[in-house]
């Protein structure tokens, strides 16, 4: 995704510059009626197409997709996503920076951001903890400032990670801030794996034990997780993310191509 944008980017400097140098310089020096060298028809064409698309990929709608399970049962592997890119602010594209406040990231919305030990990895999460908050995670259980989260039982939820492992988890619905949506979990799995946990800024906010962890999130951070909880690389394990590593807000299934009927579902 950061090679596209750049790509884009380059393209859209390219085409623009040689656009603005004919309109400018060289139509004038034609001869009446001589007809536009090739190198300055093409990038004249594509200029206003990568104009468009440079500017609803930067600040209004990206598409990702979905590459792992950890968003189960909400999102499949495959799912291709739309993320609203302006619901978090308005960033400068390339270098990331906000330049126009909007809104702030609520408990159970589905997040895109950039991983905060590899910015060029996209990584796509729930909203669990705001900055302040106390986020507890013992016996599967999750805790937000002291009070349990809702979570109902739903059935059984059975699916198939990568190398035909067959996964049967317990599927329950969690009401996390205004948001009803399911999670995954596995019985016989520890809520976190001691020796998956790494070190990162603010580890000193956080105490881990065979039972859990309990975080305490730094201002301008924020805490999220994977609704397949017990298969997913989140904060339990590699930290808190910064506000401006946020990329924007998941809000719909736009395509998969063996589910037709995840087309246009919105993401909950």
């Amino acid at each position: 995704m950061k090679f596209f944008a750049l790509a884009m980017f380059l393209l859209l400097v390219g085409t623009g510059a040689i656009w603005l140098l004919d309109r400018f310089y060289l139509r004038a020096r034609r001869a009446p009626g001589e007809p536009e060298p090739w190198w300055i028809e093409y990038p004249k064409s594509f200029f206003p197409v990568i104009l468009v698309v440079f500017l609803l990929r930067s600040f209004l709608v990206e598409p990702f997709k979905i590459p792992s399970g950890s968003m189960l049962p909400t999102l499949l592997v495959g799912d291709f996503i739309l993320v609203n890119k302006y619901t978090y602010g308005i960033r400068l594209p390339i270098i990331h920076r906000k330049i126009i406040s909007v809104n702030a990231p609520r408990r159970g919305e589905v997040m895109v951001f950039r991983f905060p030990e590899d910015p060029s990895l996209d990584y796509i999460k729930r909203v669990v903890g705001l900055p302040g908050d106390r986020v507890e995670y013992r016996n599967k259980r999750l805790s937000i400032n002291g009070t349990p989260v809702s979570m109902n039982p739903n059935g059984e939820y059975t699916y198939v990670e990568s190398g035909y492992n067959f996964v049967s988890a317990q599927l329950l619905t969690e009401v996390l801030g205004m948001v009803n949506h399911a999670v995954l979990i596995q019985r016989d799995v520890p809520s976190v794996h001691l020796s998956g946990v790494r070190k990162f800024p603010f580890r000193e906010n956080c105490a881990y034990n065979e039972q859990g962890f309990v975080c305490t999130v730094p201002a301008g951070h924020y805490f999220l997780m994977g609704d397949n909880r017990d298969s997913s690389s989140d904060s339990r394990y590699w930290g808190f993310v910064p506000e401006a590593n946020i990329v924007g807000k998941a809000f719909m299934i736009w395509w998969n191509f063996d589910e037709f009927g995840r087309i246009g579902q919105m993401i909950k």
